[in-house]
């Protein structure tokens, strides 16, 4: 079991920047990789970035160039830094962990782009 704890939304004005956690607990040896996912009222829930174990990211073309993704595995953490935030990016954003059984979500943290 894997669980995933989202923080770091909220509220911020156009051309903002916010960096989201996602702190990863239990049966950490077995994430191959993790990702953010974005769901915004009336639409589908989307994937925003995905990073490996080793690093490597990928991103969603929506977000090439403003958010970046990162992870501590040490710390157990992935990060997104998000930045020229804009109101196509309001949604609740999720944490999600893969591994070789299963897929695990966090609980969503909200942001809010608006001035």
């Amino acid at each position: 079991q894997v669980q995933l704890v989202e923080s770091g939304g909220g509220l911020v004005q156009p051309g903002g920047s916010l960096r989201l956690s996602c702190a990863a607990s239990g049966d950490i040896l077995s994430i191959r990789f993790m990702a953010w996912y974005r769901q915004a009222p009336g639409s589908q829930r989307e994937l925003v970035a995905s990073i490996t174990r080793g690093g490597s990211p990928n991103y969603a073309d929506s977000v090439k160039g403003r958010f970046t993704i990162s992870r501590d595995n040490a710390e157990n953490t992935m990060y997104l830094q998000m930045n020229n935030l804009n109101a196509e990016d309001t949604a609740v954003y999720y944490c999600n962990a893969d591994t070789w059984t299963n897929n695990y979500w966090g609980q969503g943290t909200q942001v809010t782009v608006s001035s």
